[in-house]
């Protein structure tokens, strides 16, 4: 019996990608915007010894007289890359004709340096906001007496959603807990009289109508109207006013009173802190009497600073004397400098995206919203000779700040709708026309969506009635016939 195997000997070639540990954090910065990246430059200064933000220049504990040039190697110079475009000359003439100011708001001239009031010192100041279920259980322990209701009513209170409303069957809680349902429902109804008004209703129907009772507000017809919100949402006044046996007049009082309500109650316990965006890029235009164009700098004011200390890295070379030090020595300063050359790339990568980006969508900046250009990644890649994948990690969660307003930088990519004609338009600028048209309409002569059809093709843009349906839709733009009722009966009130 023959044996097939044997051993043999082969010489093989193959091209494998391989990503190192370096290369896959280099990516990573790329994708971070600039509050992500001084996070994450505070942790690598925090591990490494030899690492250290650079002072701010010009700050106020900036010296007197410039220091002597010491001998340190650094990143975080002001990158910046101006591009002139040819049509600089009609700048003066836009709307968007100003800079733009990256720096944080003023919103009050300051706080005092003088700490010698002691009734203004921090900790006087600080104070814990009370949470929802806090406030509530508070209230159930001045209005509950039986250890039981405590129980039920906590569980209750723990069960509230994000709105504030107990979206639970009694008779299932009740089954769930072994108690009587008019036990539950007796608890239920003591515990939305709580404050804020409208919590634990089980419908927005109910949290509203809770609100109206406590004001004294719910009578019949009030009931009614309730009863039909879907109705309401559709502005179907016509179709109301016979419901609840009221004229319109007395019916949009009614729809007035329930504007001022709150139809999610646990909102008045929402302490968040609203995250101001803070643009990655700046970019500002360059005055005519120096040539004009636009200027592209990346935020100095969030950009982190980082340098390697030469001198503590020379002094402590000097006490390395065994190979593991050493070894430790080399491994962090190696680290700090990739970290800096890391830093030097991005910020040049930022910048050649964001200028190919500003020159592209040159006439957005200076006539408008209508003058966007279709835009894709795969454009900008060619442009600048990068990966496609390199664009869209640039252009990810980075804002640039622009004489119009501040945008993200993936705002810029437009599909491309093309006319029969062979013009091409872009998709948001598209989104934006039809927007215009329907804000000009007049009361008594309202655009369907055929008609909006029908003007977009005389200015050379082809569009579908369910293409034009579906960007008014992504605009939360109401159909002609909402519209209609809706300015029938503004124009009845006025």
């Amino acid at each position: 019996m023959s044996s097939n195997l044997t051993q043999r000997l082969d010489l093989r070639q193959s091209q494998n990608l391989v990503m190192t540990p370096q290369l896959q954090q280099a990516i990573k910065l790329l994708q971070m915007n600039n509050v992500e990246l001084n996070d994450f430059v505070e942790e690598e200064i925090a591990q490494n010894p030899l690492l250290e933000r650079a002072e701010p220049e010009g700050g106020d504990h900036a010296p007197a007289e410039p220091p002597p040039q010491d001998n340190r190697d650094g990143v975080g110079e002001e990158f910046d890359t101006v591009w002139t475009g040819n049509e600089a000359d009609s700048r003066a003439e836009s709307p968007g004709n100003t800079d733009f100011d990256a720096g944080t708001q003023q919103t009050g001239s300051g706080g005092s340096r003088s700490f010698e009031d002691n009734e203004m010192s921090l900790e006087n100041t600080l104070s814990r906001q009370i949470t929802l279920r806090e406030h509530l259980h508070e209230q159930m322990l001045m209005a509950f007496n039986d250890p039981k209701d405590h129980l039920i009513g906590g569980l209750m209170i723990e069960m509230l959603d994000e709105s504030g409303y107990l979206r639970l069957d009694i008779e299932v809680l009740a089954e769930r807990l072994g108690a009587k349902v008019e036990l539950v429902r007796d608890i239920l109804d003591r515990l939305q009289q709580f404050d804020p008004p409208g919590i634990f209703a089980g419908s927005l129907a109910e949290c509203l109508a809770l609100q109206l009772d406590e004001q004294g507000q719910l009578d019949e017809p009030m009931e009614k109207l309730l009863a039909h919100l879907p109705l309401l949402g559709a502005h179907d006044y016509g179709a109301l006013c016979k419901i609840c046996g009221v004229n319109q007049t007395y019916l949009m009082d009614m729809v007035d009173e329930i504007k001022r309500l709150n139809p999610r109650p646990a909102s008045l316990f929402e302490h968040l802190v609203v995250q101001t965006i803070v643009p990655d890029v700046v970019m500002k235009a360059i005055p005519k009497s120096e040539g004009g164009g636009w200027r592209v700098e990346l935020n100095s004011d969030t950009l982190p600073r980082v340098l390697v200390n030469q001198e503590y890295v020379t002094e402590v070379s000097a006490h390395a004397k065994d190979k593991k030090s050493r070894e430790y020595l080399n491994e962090q300063l190696n680290s700090a400098n990739w970290l800096i050359r890391a830093l030097d790339q991005r910020a040049k990568t930022i910048l050649k995206v964001a200028s190919e980006i500003i020159e592209q969508q040159e006439p957005f900046f200076l006539y408008g919203i209508e003058f966007l250009q279709p835009l894709t990644l795969k454009d900008i890649a060619e442009k600048i000779d990068m990966h496609e994948s390199t664009v869209s990690r640039v252009t990810s969660n980075k804002y640039i700040g622009t004489p119009r307003g501040l945008f993200e930088l993936k705002y810029f990519f437009s599909t491309a709708i093309t006319s029969a004609d062979g013009s091409v338009h872009s998709a948001e600028a598209i989104r934006m026309k039809i927007k215009g048209l329907i804000d000009e309409e007049k009361p008594d002569a309202v655009l369907s969506d055929d008609a909006i059809v029908e003007i977009l093709q005389k200015d050379n843009i082809d569009l579908a009635r369910r293409t034009v349906a579906k960007y008014r839709e992504s605009l939360n733009i109401p159909s002609s016939v909402q519209r209609r009722r809706i300015k029938k009966s503004q124009s009845g009130r006025s």
